[in-house]
């Protein structure tokens, strides 16, 4: 499902606010009802803010062109997109180790 979202959102959504958008994880619930899908950008806050906007703006896009893709599927899930924090937070966590290594001067 990630593969899939990924390529919709690459190839098949227009809308300039999601830019440069990239799916990094998706969260299905057990029911199938419900996905949380997981997204970074390049940017700043505004950008993240205006891609969250055209995102779920064209979530009922994605979530058809889902269900034309994984049609083996029972039921395709409503789709939430959420900003993943876990990319910044990994390079904020590689600055401040980076930070404690001496000098090799």
């Amino acid at each position: 499902m990630r593969i899939e979202l990924g390529q919709i959102l690459e190839r098949e959504i227009n809308d300039p606010r999601v830019g440069l958008a990239t799916v990094t994880n998706v969260k299905v619930s057990a029911d199938l009802s419900h996905a949380r899908v997981y997204f970074t950008v390049l940017g700043n806050a505004d950008d993240r803010k205006r891609a969250l906007e055209g995102l779920r703006s064209a979530s009922g896009f994605a979530r058809r062109e889902l269900g034309k893709r994984l049609h083996h599927m029972r039921r395709i899930p409503d789709l939430t997109f959420e900003y993943d924090e876990s990319v910044e937070k990994d390079i904020r966590l590689q600055e401040l180790l980076n930070q404690l290594k001496p000098d090799s001067e």
